[in-house]
């Protein structure tokens, strides 16, 4: 599976303090090995971003995400839970 980081990712992803760094980039090996794998909690969302989908870094953070096709996906932002509204 390929992703396509969005320019928006990047920037969040670059605030991150190094632990959070460190937790997103092990939980985007789990993805690439199983974008369905439990540990994730990946998700559907619905009303305005019903076209995306998001899974868990840990608790509080999470990765909004497209597929774009049958292997690839956009990673569209990263961050708490504000990044939906």
């Amino acid at each position: 599976m390929r992703i396509e980081y969005s320019p928006k990712f990047r920037r969040c992803f670059k605030k991150f303090p190094p632990k959070i760094k460190t937790r997103t980039e092990e939980m985007i090996a789990v993805f690439l090995d199983n974008p369905f794998d439990s540990k994730l909690k990946t998700h559907k969302l619905s009303g305005p971003l019903r076209n995306y989908w998001a899974f868990w870094i840990d608790h509080r953070h999470r990765i909004v995400f497209s597929f774009m096709g049958a292997a690839t996906v956009r990673f569209h932002i990263v961050g708490d839970h504000s990044i939906y509204q």
